[in-house]
């Protein structure tokens, strides 16, 4: 005899009046087949609610058409999982860089942290922004502070131009970024973002081949973290000494002539350089000594790493990293007073009506620009202590 261990199958309802347009499907909730598809509606105890349901979703259904949510019901979660989808897809499109996807993803969980996943959107009031930012104001100073109050803003605004809420949120006059003042003495206290040149030729003499030739790079043409390690052999002209290399966060066309040193360490990096373990990365210049790009989608990146651990080295100390050589770069470059040129080496995009007539930049105005950098590094120091550099 065998014994019947399944559970048996419960009675379905009947529909509440023949003319129900859903039938009671096996899962315990109402149904209905449309276009070949099998769409559910609501639990067997409450078909008036399935049927709202599918009185709400029927155009869309029949059309094709995902249905859209309930707003009223929209939560927290929903929102955040609604955001980061389209960013996705931006990331999958080309237009968002997965490193600033890692940085939505961290807003994302941050707001569900603060608010809860299962709380209702439309609940959220103007002293619930208030709080979360005095929470943030604890925790990170001012610059940060202002940069996640406005990630946090754009993920509820996003969320009113995508019409998953009916009106937009308040978030009241005490959810705002800090003041230009305040920013202001928060610079002042830390002190400012430069290398002096004496700090930089102790970091050339004592750094090894490849953070070398970032450094110089960096002070060379305003290269980044990511530039550095994103740099490909195509975007370098060793024998003419050029640097042609749209920017990777934005696309701006970017063009530099580099120094006799920077071709020199980059030449030496090349001739050293480790075949590289992943094929997509058989055209960088940079290669870490375990065969892997140096590139990473942290904020605490390799190049960052090895730049601090030079830093403590030589007791060159403050809150300054790699990414403070592009401002050194920046700031002598300023002294050459041409601001076209210096624009067009960092990648930078002006905004005022000049720049909409301007088709290019002579190659004569970038060599002026970075020679007059080069005077600045190399001019001071003996030639015999230049030459110690190479």
């Amino acid at each position: 005899m065998v014994k019947f261990t399944g559970k048996r199958r419960p009675n379905k309802p009947a529909k509440p009046y023949p003319d129900f347009p859903l039938f009671p499907h096996a899962t315990r909730r109402w149904a209905k087949k449309i276009r070949g598809r099998l769409c559910y509606f609501g639990k067997w105890d409450d078909p008036q609610a399935a049927l709202d349901k599918y009185l709400a979703q029927k155009d869309d259904l029949y059309a094709g058409r995902k249905p859209r949510e309930d707003k009223e019901g929209f939560t927290i979660a929903d929102m955040c999982d609604h955001f980061l989808n389209w960013k996705d897809q931006l990331v999958r499109s080309g237009e968002l860089s997965p490193r600033t996807r890692l940085d939505c993803g961290q807003i994302a969980d941050l707001i569900i942290e603060h608010f809860g996943k299962s709380r209702l959107v439309s609940d959220i009031r103007m002293e619930d922004f208030v709080a979360l930012r005095d929470k943030l104001a604890k925790r990170w100073g001012p610059v940060r502070l202002g940069n996640v109050v406005q990630q946090v803003r754009s993920v509820f605004k996003y969320a009113f131009d995508a019409e998953h809420i009916d009106t937009p949120i308040r978030f009241g006059p005490g959810f705002k970024k800090p003041s230009k003042k305040t920013l202001r003495l928060e610079r002042a206290r830390r002190g400012k973002k430069l290398f002096t040149q004496d700090e930089i030729l102790r970091l050339l003499a004592a750094a090894g081949d490849q953070l070398r030739a970032m450094i110089l790079l960096a002070v060379n043409a305003g290269l980044g973290n990511s530039d550095c390690s994103k740099l490909r052999l195509q975007n370098l002209d060793l024998e003419k000494g050029w640097l042609d290399y749209p920017r990777p966060k934005t696309g701006v066309e970017r063009r530099a002539p580099l120094w006799p040193e920077t071709i020199e360490a980059i030449r030496r990096v090349l001739e050293k350089r480790r075949e590289p373990k992943d094929p997509d990365d058989r055209d960088l210049v940079f290669i870490t000594k375990y065969g892997q790009s140096w590139h990473k989608e942290i904020a605490d990146n390799p190049i960052s790493k090895e730049m601090r651990k030079l830093l403590n080295e030589l007791g060159i100390n403050r809150s300054r990293n790699f990414y403070a050589l592009r401002h050194v770069f920046r700031t002598v470059a300023d002294a050459s007073k041409d601001q076209p040129a210096i624009d067009h080496i960092m990648g930078h995009e002006s905004p005022h009506m000049p720049s909409q007539y301007r088709e290019g930049i002579s190659d004569d105005r970038l060599l002026a620009v970075t020679a007059y950098v080069q005077q600045w590094l190399f001019g001071g120091p003996a030639e015999g202590d230049r030459e110690s550099l190479r």
